[in-house]
């Protein structure tokens, strides 16, 4: 095998929906000025009792069951999040045993919102050594747990969920190179800091850096997999918000692509966002199987992460 391919995906998100109106009732806030601000009409809540490891498995499950493959069959669990209940074991390790899978390496990714494209490409670097076959990388946060529902510049933005994908090994790769990098300079721009931890950014720097760096980063994505951006069947972009993710697949160029847009009805669901976007348009039949889509992860600790994968 020379290669990875995602062969399946799968989904999660909480039951409890909260809209721009209920949370108008809690800040001073409205419908208006979030929609035209950041394009987000609702957003979903985790329960108290609902942990980031029940998310996680959840939407892993999904994954594997469409995947075909049995759980003894999964020897690498990749989990990204920047909001995992506890120390140890780490959220991977609990999904694992959730799973009832067999022997597998458990690994937790804290890139936060580009955490599931570097999780991604952890999993297809692992494959292509031959240190591992099948692997489940999951994307899950409960970032309303690290919120300030005081700030109305991020309470308004934040949701919970997770998204999985079964990768496996493949004679030909569907998994395009990875291109990431930082700003270690401007880390302070986005930061989840404090006991008890908040999730606080400059939220001007972070739009100036992702719509004038990134466009051309991604466009690198696409050259390093050999395919130009009108060939683009589909781009998952960090679902931050749409001020932001739609000046960028604008300049990208990628002109006869679906653009993912889950952040209208999800919110910024951190590492969780692009695995979770991704999911609902394989499910809703939007992306031909087999054709071309553009992952790329941007934010925190002014990090990013893209590569261009084939539909499952």
């Amino acid at each position: 095998m020379t290669g990875s391919r995602v062969l399946a995906l799968g989904h999660y998100q909480p039951a409890r929906v909260l809209t721009n109106d209920e949370l108008a009732t809690m800040v001073d806030t409205s419908d208006e000025w979030i929609r035209s601000r950041v394009g987000i009409r609702t957003r979903r809540v985790a329960a108290p009792d609902e942990t980031v490891a029940d998310m996680a498995a959840e939407a892993a499950g999904k994954a594997l069951a469409n995947s075909g493959l049995a759980a003894e069959e999964i020897d690498l669990v990749l989990v990204a999040t920047c909001t995992a209940d506890d120390r140890s074991p780490n959220t991977a390790a609990r999904v694992a045993a959730a799973l009832g899978l067999a022997t597998p390496a458990t690994m937790d990714v804290n890139v936060v919102c580009s955490g599931f494209t570097h999780a991604l490409a952890s999993a297809d670097h692992a494959i292509r050594a031959g240190a591992a076959t099948n692997a489940l990388v999951v994307g899950v946060e409960k970032f309303t747990s690290v919120t300030d529902w005081t700030d109305r510049t991020t309470c308004v933005l934040t949701g919970d969920g997770a998204g999985a994908a079964v990768v496996t090994a493949s004679a030909e790769p569907e998994i395009g190179p990875v291109v990431w990098g930082s700003v270690p300079g401007m880390g302070h721009a986005v930061r989840i800091e404090g006991t008890p931890s908040r999730f606080s950014q400059e939220g001007q720097s972070v739009y100036r850096w992702a719509t004038t760096q990134l466009p051309p980063i991604a466009r690198r994505v696409c050259e390093r997999a050999g395919v130009a951006p009108e060939e683009l069947a589909a781009v998952v972009l960090h679902q931050a918000n749409l001020r932001i993710i739609e000046p960028v697949a604008r300049k990208l160029g990628a002109v006869n692509a679906v653009v993912a847009t889950d952040v209208t009805e999800s919110g910024n669901t951190s590492a969780a966002s692009i695995p979770l976007a991704l999911s609902k348009l394989v499910e809703r039949g939007e992306i031909p199987s087999g054709a071309p889509v553009l992952l790329f992860g941007f934010g925190g600790n002014l990090s990013y992460a893209g590569q261009v994968i084939r539909c499952p």
